[in-house]
């Protein structure tokens, strides 16, 4: 991630009314191009400075936005000379070309000192324009392997929400673009203006960007009445129990060689990577609930200690159970 900016330089640019332009086109995503405008638009009176906000045209002709919304854009490529803050929302088709147009003044603004931040398959665009080359970039888990594929010159990493160097950030599917937005103005104004805004939102004041945005839960891929779907149910009732592998054998009548082979071939897990998995999906469940102590979760789903607990579900999840719980219990 970026390092947070010196208390001096981030009141420097707080005074400036730093200009955010968010970039328009044909086939406009609709939501994430409504999370630059509710992030950084919005008027906010209870600040003393804010945001400029301007929406910019990529191309000419009208542009036409998801679900039937015309956008009429006032300001063109030229207004991006100005910026602070650029947002690409997800583009219109991770197939779809890039304007040459948008991708010279992408990087002659980004060369004057702006700061560019993708959301999602906006990060397409940004690759185009060259200016991911060499960087640790992630979007949309959906996307990992085509813009690996494409731009075989960065490093994607499919496990984080959102990642930032040198002033450009790439962001993951498009809630993870409101976690990008609320790091930049935690940069730019400080943890109580972000956490402000959070509130406003209703959304947990800060998720790190470390945090994995899609956890896949492993499920045999043949479930009709297999004795491996039978014991795979019968160890979420019993999560609380200890299951070595001779115990899950015996349960589905094989050997724990044949148990293992199946697991392999059914879920592409072992069958204790298939259990951890699930005490911590259950953890997390339980988590919700915040009138649960952790030391109960922990027992209720199996864990031999609390520290254990801890190490699987960060290991699996991204971040320990309290941070987990805190983001999930909002009030």
């Amino acid at each position: 991630m970026d390092n947070v900016r010196p208390d001096s330089a981030r009141l420097q640019m707080a005074a400036r009314d730093p200009l955010v332009c968010a970039i328009a086109y044909d086939g406009l995503c609709t939501f994430e191009f409504g999370i630059a405008v509710e992030l950084f638009a919005l008027p906010r009176p209870e600040f003393k400075q804010w945001y400029r906000f301007a929406t910019v045209k990529a191309e000419p002709g009208p542009l036409r936005a998801m679900g039937g919304i015309a956008v009429d854009a006032e300001s063109d490529l030229a207004a991006l000379q100005e910026a602070s803050l650029i947002i690409v929302p997800g583009w219109r088709g991770v197939d779809s070309p890039v304007p040459p147009a948008l991708c010279s003044a992408l990087r002659a603004a980004h060369r004057k000192g702006a700061r560019i931040a993708s959301i999602c398959s906006g990060v397409f665009v940004l690759a185009a324009a060259g200016l991911l080359d060499g960087k640790t970039v992630t979007t949309h888990w959906r996307y990992t392997d085509l813009l690996t594929s494409r731009f075989p010159e960065l490093t994607v990493d499919p496990d984080v929400l959102f990642v930032g160097k040198d002033g450009i950030y790439t962001s993951a599917g498009s809630a993870a673009g409101l976690d990008l937005g609320l790091h930049i103005i935690r940069q730019d104004y400080g943890a109580q203006v972000a956490t402000s805004v959070a509130r406003r939102l209703v959304l947990p004041a800060q998720r790190d960007g470390g945090q994995r945005q899609f956890v896949p839960r492993p499920e045999p891929r043949a479930r009709g009445g297999s004795n491996l779907a039978a014991l795979q149910d019968k160890i979420r009732t019993s999560l609380d129990e200890s299951w070595p592998i001779a115990r899950m054998a015996k349960v589905a009548g094989t050997s724990a060689r044949s148990l293992a082979r199946r697991f392999h071939e059914e879920s592409a897990v072992t069958p204790m990577q298939w259990l951890r998995a699930e005490r911590v999906f259950r953890a997390a469940e339980l988590l919700e609930n915040a009138a649960i102590p952790l030391s109960d979760v922990a027992q209720a789903c199996g864990f031999g200690s609390p520290e254990t607990f801890r190490r699987e579900f960060r290991k699996l999840i991204g971040v320990p159970p309290i941070k987990y719980r805190e983001r999930m219990n909002l009030s």
